[in-house]
């Protein structure tokens, strides 16, 4: 189970460094206006705070690769940074659009459930 439980938490830490590319470096170009549903005037408006976003994601990333590179001493590492995960894709799936629920929130539930079954 902990190979099960490794695989996924590496696959939401991609997620997460795509979302940094996402919202760092594309949140203006037509890949990024086009995943965001964004107009040209609201993504150059809003370019600092996805920006800002962007890094958060980066850092949700590089906490779980830690995690990841410590082995099973990382296990408390993991946990605080799935549970971020998981409580920030709550709050967006409320508060923003309720797909983040399926795209950030179900898989850091799903890594924190193979993590603590192991």
């Amino acid at each position: 189970m902990t190979a099960a439980a490794n695989i996924v938490i590496a696959l939401v830490a991609l997620l997460h460094a795509y979302f940094l590319v996402l919202e760092m470096f594309l949140w203006d170009k037509p890949y990024g206006m086009r995943t965001f549903k964004l107009t040209p005037e609201f993504a150059a408006a809003s370019k600092g705070l996805a920006a800002n976003q962007g890094l958060y994601n980066g850092f949700l990333a590089a906490g779980l690769v830690w995690g990841l590179a410590m082995g099973a001493a990382g296990i408390d590492v993991k946990v605080f940074f799935l549970a971020c995960v998981i409580v920030a894709g709550l709050f967006g799936g409320a508060t923003v659009n309720r797909k983040i629920l399926f795209v950030q929130a179900i898989p850091g539930i799903i890594a924190l459930a193979l993590l603590l079954a192991s």
